[in-house]
């Protein structure tokens, strides 16, 4: 076993608490991708519906 400090451990070595933080970092984009999604959906269908109803 190394008695070496970690700050002469190679990074990619090292113990990290990061996996969970990048992973809810991750879920965050997730969810704003799918409200971006439906709010766009949303909005088409009633410019859909708006453009059948003066249209027709």
């Amino acid at each position: 076993m190394s008695t070496a400090p970690l700050e002469h451990v190679d990074p990619g070595m090292r113990p990290s608490c990061t996996p969970h933080r990048r992973v809810r970092h991750e879920l965050r984009d997730a969810v704003a991708v799918m409200a971006f999604s439906a709010a766009t959906s949303c909005a088409l269908a009633g410019l859909l519906t708006l453009v059948v109803r003066v249209g027709g």
